[in-house]
């Protein structure tokens, strides 16, 4: 949209992998780990951005990156429908295995386009629907303890939803379906929680505290 809106001008793709709560009165805090990527170019651009605590990498594959983390950002309407913070929800495997189906279906649907994404985590995006299923004890152990996520962090669509305005589930889950629709694909979690999204926002009474069976049940 940049691009096309700023003829002339060199736009940069890029990706924030970390979560940030608005505190009020101009105080913005980041809440989960990971560094920021911009799209590689001569310049050096994202050398020159980096400060001390905040490092900024380049990459030569900016598209890969951007749909990677689509994936990830799949949870942010669970985490939206559950009402929990996100340490707790991914604490928990009936909202972990609800987000490995959604990894799964965003998976079949990306790679129907022929687009490889890159995972934005150390673990590679194919195997996460599997390890996201592991029971409590052993995810825990395995993942758990790497997960840097201050304990009340909460996804970005949930402050979204709680102040009234509308979501971006149509570029998350939206797009999976869209591309499902297109590629003659099943997408139906990801069809049932744009559906449920829709519903809270119409309500205007922020979360509504769903459990992963409500989430689940289509009727």
């Amino acid at each position: 949209m940049l691009r096309n809106r700023l003829p002339g001008w060199r736009v940069l793709g890029g990706m924030v992998p970390f979560n940030v709560i608005a505190l009020g009165q101009g105080r913005f805090h980041r809440a989960t780990s990971g560094d920021i990527v911009i799209e590689q170019d001569e310049a050096r651009t994202a050398e020159m951005l980096s400060v001390p605590g905040l490092k900024v990498r380049p990459t030569g594959n900016i598209d890969g990156v951007q749909w990677g983390k689509l994936l990830l950002n799949l949870n942010n309407a669970l985490n939206v429908l559950a009402d929990l913070p996100l340490r707790r929800q991914l604490a928990q495997r009936p909202w972990r295995r609800l987000f490995a189906n959604q990894v799964a279906e965003g998976l079949a649907a990306i790679r129907a386009e022929g687009i490889k994404p890159v995972s934005p985590t150390p673990v590679p995006l194919g195997w996460m629907p599997a390890l996201l299923r592991l029971p409590d004890p052993i995810f825990d152990a395995l993942l758990g303890r790497t997960m840097k996520i201050d304990p009340e962090a909460r996804s970005s669509m949930w402050e979204d939803l709680q102040r009234g305005r509308r979501t971006e589930v149509d570029y998350l889950q939206g797009v999976i379906t869209g591309i499902a629709e297109r590629r003659g694909l099943e997408a139906p979690l990801s069809r049932r929680i744009v559906e449920l999204i829709r519903q809270a926002e119409t309500n205007g009474k922020g979360s509504p505290g769903l459990t992963p069976q409500q989430i689940r049940n289509t009727r």
